[in-house]
């Protein structure tokens, strides 16, 4: 499958693409977040927890490394962010395997550091700077069958206009 473009124009649509990605995940899942910083991978990652009904404030992991939140339908949203972390050995180390195979749904920011450590197909989101500073462009790819039919899905879906 051709991975998706989609122009998000502000911090809203790049949320509300978070939250069409939201509608179709499942317990296991694993979504890697690709971007610079400041690329609205957390405001991504906020979108998805709102349509997941996180009733709490989702912020970056930059220095926790993790944050766990409970989802309205009964499993953990795991947001992580990798960036400081320099060995592949310190990603095995946070037990993310564990933690889908519990049938949490794992989000990684620098996710593409990630992918040796974690079984799998995948979701790749990479969040790249539009024309402007308030605009992404998200380029959204399926790894494995089982994301290639939940994402076809998707495209029929109202996601961010461009």
């Amino acid at each position: 499958m051709t991975p998706l473009e989609i122009s998000c124009n502000d911090a809203d649509a790049t949320r509300r693409l978070g939250s069409q990605i939201a509608r179709i995940v499942e317990p296991g899942d694993v979504i890697l977040l690709e971007g610079d910083l400041g690329a609205g991978k957390t405001t991504f990652t906020q979108g998805m927890a709102a349509a997941l009904g996180v009733d709490s404030a989702v912020t970056s992991p930059t220095f926790t490394l993790m944050n766990i939140y409970q989802t309205a339908s009964g499993f953990d949203l795991v947001h992580v962010d990798i960036y400081r972390l320099e060995r592949l050995s310190e990603v095995v180390d946070l037990a993310l395997a564990e933690m889908l195979d519990d049938g949490a749904v794992v989000v990684v920011e620098w996710g593409e550091r990630a992918v040796a450590a974690l079984p799998g197909g995948h979701l790749l989101v990479s969040l790249r700077p539009g024309v402007d500073e308030n605009r992404r462009i998200a380029h959204v790819e399926a790894v494995g069958s089982a994301w290639e039919r939940r994402l076809a899905g998707l495209d029929a879906q109202q996601v961010p206009s461009p």
